[in-house]
């Protein structure tokens, strides 16, 4: 198996990844055969498009799934949350990734469209909050301090105004782009609402974030926990008080919802019709379904318990 955080975190920087499913299917193939398996060749396209988090799990999905359908071609972009949910409604593609759940507004324009979904958990993600790796006095920060931090309040934001101990030197702040259900999540459960900071570098390209805050020493920026886990040794993670005292995401804590209030579902949405009309959506969805807790860990997120991946399938079957 390829390593899948480095091709995932590397494509992003073209926004979009279109793979053509051949690479290394007829070795795949061979071993089917020589097993006894038969696999039925299916035909066709399956248009993927929305969150930057999710889509380390569905590049590496597309990949594996490619050496068993190599006449499939299945693209995913990365325009985000929000992103993806306007393509998905336009009736340009088949799923739709999301780190948040859908919106009520995403839900009635859907429904007026007249296109039946279903919502598809993938695995957990702990939103990470990391700094520079020559910050050495950041260690911990509350949910007041992150908020003290990034909500806008008219002032230039310093170090030393969280902490009198700390530099008086001026945060540099890198966010995801408000279409990005990341922001969304990020503004529930932190900003509140409340305006983010005007001078904030925003991106949807999480790489973008990750080299902002490799290459200034009082950076600070959050992102998907895959992306951390990929530039671990250039950046330092925050640990987060939630009121239970400081937690560092990791798989047990995040999976345990310790890492609160930072810990959260990823998602895929999937066109009803699509599973019912589409033999090879169906079957991609059933690929994800029973491979999403190995890949998923594989570029660096949680597993779901190996029944919610059962009671999906479940699902599955009935919608087709």
């Amino acid at each position: 198996m390829k390593s899948f955080k480095k091709l995932a975190l590397t494509a992003m920087m073209t926004g979009v990844l279109a793979i053509t499913a051949a690479c290394g299917a007829q070795g795949t193939e061979g071993n089917k055969e020589q097993a006894g398996e038969e696999v039925k060749q299916l035909q066709g396209e399956i248009k993927i498009d929305g969150s930057s988090t999710v889509f380390p799990i569905m590049e590496a999905v597309v990949e594996e799934y490619g050496m068993t359908q190599p006449n499939v071609k299945v693209s995913v972009g990365s325009s985000g949350t929000g992103g993806g949910f306007e393509a998905f409604i336009a009736g340009e593609t088949e799923l739709s990734n999301a780190s948040r759940p859908i919106k009520d507004e995403e839900a009635t324009a859907l429904k007026e469209k007249g296109i039946d979904y279903t919502e598809v958990q993938l695995a957990y993600d702990g939103l990470s909050v990391v700094v520079n790796k020559d910050n050495d006095w950041v260690e911990s920060l509350t949910i007041e301090d992150l908020q003290k931090i990034w909500i806008e309040d008219g002032t230039t934001k310093k170090w030393s105004d969280i902490n009198p101990d700390w530099p008086a030197e001026e945060i540099k702040l890198y966010s995801p782009g408000t279409d990005s259900g990341t922001f969304d999540y990020f503004d529930e459960v932190i900003l509140d609402g409340k305006p983010i900071v005007e001078k904030a570098t925003l991106s949807e390209d999480d790489n973008t974030l990750v080299q902002g805050v490799q290459g200034d020493k009082n950076a600070i920026g959050y992102f998907g926990y895959a992306y951390y886990a990929e530039n671990k040794d250039t950046l330092k993670i925050v640990k987060i008080d939630g009121g239970e005292g400081p937690v560092e995401p990791t798989n047990e804590t995040i999976e345990s919802g310790e890492y609160a209030p930072l810990s959260r579902p990823l998602f895929t949405y999937v066109k009803n019709t699509a599973i019912k009309d589409q033999e090879e959506v169906y079957d991609f969805v059933k690929f994800l379904l029973e491979n999403a807790a190995t890949l998923s860990e594989d570029v660096g997120y949680v597993k779901l318990p190996e029944e919610e991946y059962t009671k999906q399938l479940d699902t599955l079957e009935t919608l087709k």
